[in-house]
């Protein structure tokens, strides 16, 4: 008693004759049961029904119109037959009733008045009549929470609930739309039954929130504004769908913080990471790809959820990094440029992805130092070295293969090197195949030629020259293959290419440089 219901009915006489029926009108019946509104028949016999219920009342006459009937329409002394379906049932002392469907593991925050949400829903009537769908629309219903943009029932409803949190909402119709209704598809007095899946939210004073999901124990450098970062990323949506993977195109993510290349939430969110970080970037819209999303992956007002892992990260200010871990007792000769030194090293990524070792060949790696032979921080890493000290050297990529990277070397990597100096043979001046230890002899045409026939062949010129570096008086420019370095001073000596070099043809390098400079004059 004291219920409001809403009902479709047949009334007919004994006979089968209908007299009566609300599918004809195409409307519902809708009043309070128990209160004189309706004969007493009826009164009675919708009590107990429950949504969907159908039942078959036969109501005597004394229950219904007695002996006085309805003119035109229902004799007197006539028993009433009606078959009813019970399609609403709410009293307004009704709440809200809300069951939880499914709910994540994890909430770390529900929604709260003045937070926007994009949700999936299916509206019923109370029955179960369809009379709306989100899902019909492919797309979420966006909206603001608490400040009167939804009717007041899911204005409550919504409260608490958590990203990816299903709920069954049942809202009585004077927190829905009461007896107005709403247009064609929901009829006055009708309580509403919405199946709602929370896709995400956000509040618009919301900042980027971090989650540090693996911290490298050492940490030397955290990244700043203007530092280069290369890293992989999962983008995914708050219901945990997949926008973007760098990992899908197997190649990371390279790009300046700080400086507006990436999506302010991401600029903000990178800062302070060590290298090695992995952490959870969570950036909500205005701080995104706001209202209007991108493409057809990343929808309007879409809170973001970045997975990322740095790889490695850079400023192109930063020089060679260091670190010396074995030094040799006793050291008085280092490495310098033009200098001839071997050296096993190992090259990886920051990361500890193994890119090259010296230790895979029978030898070390041989190189004269400052002639363009390796990387410009590998040579400088090189430079003050003893024989037998060991190094780890960090090399930017502005210093080792730039951003366009190598064979096996991505793109503006950071390189580290474990170097070890096997040996050294002191250099000669760039431009110089041999140097003489002191004065060069006075003659020099005349004790070259040894047979003083007065021309030098090819053998005369490299016994000589292999008798002034072993009697000390000289020495040649240090290489692996001392016989290539002769046979191209012999080559630079015979100008005009006869195989042999006459007094004409000989000068030395310091007489050439001084020719040189007087013919620039």
């Amino acid at each position: 008693m004291g219920d409001f219901i809403r009902y479709h009915y047949n009334g007919t006489f004994k006979d089968g004759k209908k007299f009566d029926s609300s599918y004809d009108r195409g409307a519902t019946v809708a009043g309070v049961v128990g209160v004189g509104r309706l004969i007493t028949g009826m009164d009675r016999g919708l009590q107990g029904m429950c949504v969907n219920e159908r039942r078959h009342l036969i109501v005597p006459p004394h229950l219904g119109y007695g002996s006085i009937g309805v003119a035109g329409l229902i004799p007197p002394d006539a028993t009433l037959y009606f078959d009813v379906v019970m399609l609403d049932i709410w009293n307004k002392d009704d709440k809200l009733q809300i069951t939880t469907l499914a709910k994540p593991e994890h909430c770390n925050r529900t929604v709260e008045n003045s937070d926007f949400v994009r949700y999936h829903y299916n509206g019923t009537l109370l029955d179960g009549t369809p009379f709306d769908s989100s899902y019909s629309k492919d797309s979420t219903y966006d909206t603001y929470v608490g400040t009167g943009w939804l009717i007041k029932g899911m204005d409550q409803g919504l409260l608490g609930m958590c990203a990816g949190e299903k709920r069954s909402i049942i809202i009585p119709p004077f927190l829905a739309y009461g007896e107005k209704g709403y247009g064609t598809v929901i009829p006055p007095q009708a309580s509403l039954v919405f199946t709602v899946l929370l896709v995400d939210f956000h509040n618009p004073k919301d900042g980027v929130s971090l989650e540090h999901l693996e911290v490298p124990a050492s940490c030397r450098r955290r990244a700043v504004t203007g530092d280069f970062v290369r890293y992989h990323y999962n983008g995914t949506l708050m219901d945990g769908t997949l926008f973007d993977s760098s990992y899908s195109r197997n190649q990371t993510y390279n790009t300046y913080i700080g400086k507006g290349y990436i999506i302010p939430g991401m600029d903000q969110g990178l800062q302070g990471v060590c290298i090695g970080e992995r952490r959870r970037v969570v950036v909500p819209p205005h701080l995104a790809y706001g209202e209007n999303g991108v493409g057809n992956k990343i929808p309007g007002s879409a809170v973001l959820i970045f997975d990322v892992h740095i790889i490695d990260f850079h400023n192109p200010d930063d020089p060679v990094e260091i670190e010396t871990v074995h030094r040799p007792e006793g050291c008085n000769v280092t490495t310098r440029d033009r200098d001839f030194i071997r050296y096993h090293y190992n090259c990886s990524l920051l990361d500890g992805t193994r890119l090259f070792s010296s230790h895979d060949y029978e030898k070390p790696q041989e190189v004269t130092l400052g002639a363009n032979k390796v990387i410009e921080g590998l040579n400088s890493g090189l430079l003050g070295m003893c024989v037998g000290e060991r190094r780890v050297l960090i090399v930017p990529p502005h210093l080792g293969h730039g951003e366009s990277g190598a064979r096996g070397v991505p793109g503006s990597a950071v390189l580290r090197f474990e170097v070890e100096l096997i040996s050294l043979e002191e250099g000669v001046p760039e431009g110089y195949l041999f140097i003489w230890h002191g004065d060069p002899p006075e003659n020099l045409f005349e004790q070259m030629d040894l047979n003083k026939d007065g021309q030098i062949p090819a053998d005369e010129f490299s016994t000589f020259i292999k008798t002034q570096v072993a009697e000390g008086k000289g020495r040649l420019m240090p290489s692996s293959d001392p016989e290539k370095v002769i046979a191209d001073m012999f080559g630079n000596q015979d100008r005009n290419q006869d195989g042999r070099i006459t007094a004409e043809e000989l000068k030395l390098k310091s007489d050439e440089d001084r020719e040189k400079v007087h013919e620039e004059l």
